[in-house]
């Protein structure tokens, strides 16, 4: 174990450096100058050529590099060229609305699928089993702000039980108005996430329900519930595992439409508006911290497989690679 703990460390740093080249690389290939946003319209060349020099963009491209690379090493992310404000403490009090939305609307997500996409595959040849299946591939289909969109008429707009959008100033504050104005955008992103996961899970459990170790369970005398709990749970949870690791990260990736349609002053919007403005250093600094948290999720999944799984652990103390 300590031996793949330390393979997959090296693979992420390795992974986050070649991330944070390919960044840099691309948004240098981007049309626009980011000195427009500093200066007025009908700038002169002297004045667009000041405004270059003092945000470092007419220097070398390997120089701008290094220079960045050197504050990530220190675990600086810049300052933004638009505000003069540091990028990192704006990351982080932007997670403070992107984090409990992302990891929210996971956790109902996970609670809606694993019991409806268990019982889809149970009662696959009932009414309501197909019911089931049917929705879940009907949410599939359906675009999170579309779905985003309807739930602000129904529950903000015509029953007013709940804000359309926006963050309370206070932010955490004021949990109440801050718990309020996340329940229309977690349940948003969870029934689409939902939608997904039920047609993994159904899958996981038709294998477990149709395999000999569980029929073999039962001819010994155990009842479906212990034979499910002792033998099928493990098993139909470690593609499970990777599947939720993904839709964590598709998640916190894509919070940005979310964040959009609720006027959420989340990481997303901080996206939106640094590529709006040019702003190198926020775009840089919002994509490596969404980067990072990917790969470590990724290697979260990973571990957890192994913990749940005894085969991988076993492929891994013989020197298997996976």
């Amino acid at each position: 174990m300590t031996r793949y703990l330390v393979r997959r460390l090296v693979f992420l740093l390795v992974s986050l450096a070649l991330a944070s080249i390919v960044l840099f690389v691309l948004l240098r290939m981007l049309p626009g100058d980011p000195a427009n946003a500093l200066t007025s319209v009908g700038a002169s060349p002297e004045q667009i050529a000041a405004a270059r020099h003092s945000i470092g963009s007419d220097r070398p491209l390997p120089q701008q590099f290094a220079h960045w690379i050197g504050q990530l090493a220190g675990g600086d992310l810049g300052t933004s060229f638009v505000s003069s404000l540091p990028v990192g403490p704006e990351v982080a009090q932007r997670l403070n609305v992107t984090v409990p939305l992302t990891l929210s609307a996971f956790v109902l997500a996970v609670l809606i699928a694993v019991p409806a996409g268990f019982l889809a595959a149970y009662k696959r040849h009932t009414w309501y089993g197909a019911l089931l299946n049917g929705v879940s591939q009907l949410g599939i289909a359906v675009p999170v702000f579309w779905l985003g969109m309807i739930l602000i008429a129904v529950f903000a707009l015509n029953a007013g039980w709940l804000p359309s959008g926006g963050f309370p100033q206070d932010g955490w504050d004021a949990p109440g108005d801050a718990i309020s104005s996340l329940v229309l955008p977690v349940v948003t992103v969870a029934l689409v996430m939902s939608a997904s996961l039920i047609r993994y899970v159904r899958s996981a459990a038709l294998d477990v329900l149709g395999s000999e170790y569980l029929r073999t369970a039962r001819a010994l005398g155990s009842s479906f519930g212990r034979a499910m709990w002792r033998h099928g749970l493990r098993n139909a949870a470690v593609p499970v595992i990777s599947v939720l690791g993904i839709e964590l990260a598709s998640t916190l990736l894509g919070a940005v439409v979310v964040e959009s349609v609720y006027a959420l002053p989340g990481l997303g919007s901080l996206l939106a508006t640094g590529i709006a403005q040019h702003d190198y250093p926020v775009i840089q600094g919002v994509l490596f911290v969404s980067t990072l948290a990917v790969l470590l999720i990724g290697f979260a999944a990973d571990l957890v497989q192994r913990i749940v799984d005894p085969r991988l652990r076993g492929r891994l103390s013989g020197g298997g690679v996976r």
